[in-house]
């Protein structure tokens, strides 16, 4: 099994003024993703980002951050507002997916899971295991859950993959973003920005820049704290760049992609 996580920048264009999909890499990475079930059969479970539909909401009504009862109304309704856009977002990818002949099923986490201070405490996966035993293609995403301390919070499509992986036990992680993986500089804005092929401890971080790819959901360092978690469990995981083209397909392929192993091992 593979869990293939697409970052919301990939797929949707964040610099658009309204949430807008990015519908030439989307088609693009569907395409990859069938070539490579044409070519060999696997068990595969993609998660994606929000992008611009998700993390605009979000900030607006400062969902995850705690309020008194009095907001509670404004609150709901900003959850609900950012429900729907991760929805559209979602309706969208799986639209291109199934054009493309991909048999998916989306699996909002809004729908089964719940959170205590914005960690994944409840969700049952025996719907995920039951679509993978007949062929299907879960697709689940950032989102927002009931929080039992915070009331309401957003969940990322990183700590997703945390959750999926720690039960479900996949062979491989990977992660598509729009850098070729972990540099301690931006890469977009330093040109002397180092890369690192693998990491392997907490204490890597510490050479990274806080300002990394950061959004609303933790950015690059988000990231690897979640994967260093899985590593500890011998999950292996990989971060690439999904904005190449056959990157998705080799890595689905297990050929060599240039990337950030995230590892304990040597």
């Amino acid at each position: 099994m593979i869990i293939l996580k697409i970052g919301g920048s990939i797929l949707t264009n964040k610099d658009s003024t309204e949430s807008e999909i990015d519908a030439v890499s989307l088609k693009r990475i569907a395409s990859e993703i069938k070539a490579s079930l044409d070519n060999s059969s696997k068990e595969l479970i993609i998660v994606h980002g929000a992008g611009s539909f998700g993390h605009p909401p979000a900030k607006k009504y400062r969902i995850g951050e705690a309020f008194d009862k009095a907001e509670y109304p404004q609150k709901r309704i900003g959850f609900c507002e950012t429900q729907n856009a991760v929805k559209k977002l979602n309706m969208l990818i799986c639209e291109a997916f199934i054009e493309e002949g991909l048999p998916v099923v989306a699996i909002p986490a809004s729908s089964f899971m719940t959170a205590s201070n914005k960690r994944i405490t409840q969700g049952n996966l025996d719907y995920f295991k039951k679509y993978l035993d007949k062929g299907f293609i879960p697709v689940i995403y950032g989102d927002v859950v009931l929080d039992e301390e915070l009331e309401i919070c957003v969940i990322s499509g990183d700590q997703l993959i945390q959750y999926l992986a720690m039960n479900l036990n996949p062979d491989l992680v990977v992660l598509g973003t729009d850098v070729d993986g972990v540099y301690n500089k931006n890469p977009k804005t330093h040109e002397d920005a180092i890369f690192f092929e693998k990491f392997s401890s907490l204490e890597d971080l510490d050479t990274l820049e806080g300002t990394t790819n950061v959004d609303v959901t933790g950015g690059m360092v988000g990231k690897i704290k979640e994967l260093l978690y899985l590593a500890d469990l011998g999950i292996e995981s990989k971060i690439i760049n999904a904005e190449v083209n056959d990157n998705i397909f080799k890595v689905l392929e297990n050929k060599e992609v240039k990337g950030t192993v995230i590892s304990r091992g040597n």
